[in-house]
């Protein structure tokens, strides 16, 4: 379907800043984690308290996300993706920032692109910061946990799977260099996203001319915070996005549909 205001905001606006989240990534096989109405259609994801308080809700997450890993790594970007990284080629993006974590973004194309939530394919340790690929770490929980490898199960939002089983055996490595806890490097629920990271975001803004939001119910507030910003510079509000969102008493037009269909027109 055309939409010729989404179109008409596009096209008189030359320097956009693009917001997006979960609703960008569903047509690449990546789930979101909220329904129509904004409300929660699953468990909510592991907090960083009950992570890091906890030797089994370790064992928990990364037994889930050693199965999800495997979907959630193959991801490829979509069209909506595509149409966004062809909005930057144009020069018409002034910054784009992403609540997800899949990298599909960059994958598609897009460089000027701020991972506000962190990105899953690298881990973090968190007593001496060192990192690794996602993909080698995957390596070493199968070497660790092989009877894991023929488990599948639905994948979640955040990379991991619904799979519910007695998950005391399952063996996290620690740290090698210091023995530390090892964190996917991603903002988990309950924890800050960076100062400085908002700080960039928030300057990128302040260049824009107008906000364009992507695939967002917007009701988590690290991402609401730019819809307040936009309006307190008066900045026109547009969003793509199923269902409610955060915002709908904020925004100049709102497009109900699919990212990919509604961005078409930019490919």
């Amino acid at each position: 379907m055309q939409h010729p205001a989404l179109q008409n905001f596009i096209a008189s606006h030359q320097r956009l800043f693009v917001l997006t989240g979960a609703g960008c990534s569903t047509n690449s096989g990546i789930p979101d984690y909220r329904d129509s109405d904004g409300n929660w259609k699953r468990t909510r994801p592991v907090t960083i308290q009950a992570f890091l308080g906890e030797a089994a809700t370790r064992q928990r997450y990364w037994a889930r996300s050693m199965v999800g890993w495997r979907r959630f790594g193959r991801a490829i970007p979509n069209g909506a993706h595509r149409a966004l990284a062809k909005l930057e080629q144009q020069g018409r993006c002034e910054q784009l920032v992403t609540q997800n974590v899949d990298r599909l973004h960059q994958a598609a194309g897009s460089q000027r692109v701020i991972d506000l939530h962190g990105r899953l394919d690298v881990v973090r340790c968190l007593g001496c910061s060192a990192t690794m690929p996602r993909e080698q770490f995957q390596g070493e929980l199968a070497r660790l946990n092989p009877a894991w490898l023929a488990l599948d199960a639905t994948g979640a939002p955040d990379g991991d799977a619904d799979l519910e089983q007695d998950f005391s055996s399952f063996v996290v490595p620690a740290c090698e260099a210091c023995g530390g806890v090892l964190k996917p490097d991603v903002v988990f629920f309950g924890e800050n996203v960076p100062g400085d990271t908002v700080a960039s975001a928030q300057t990128h803004l302040e260049q824009a001319d107008a906000l364009l939001i992507v695939g967002s119910s917007l009701m988590v507030y690290s991402g609401f915070r730019f819809v307040r910003m936009a309006e307190q510079r008066g900045l026109p509000i547009a969003a793509v996005n199923l269902g409610r969102t955060r915002a709908d008493d904020l925004l100049t037009l709102k497009v109900e549909d699919q990212c990919e269909t509604a961005l078409s027109f930019l490919l």
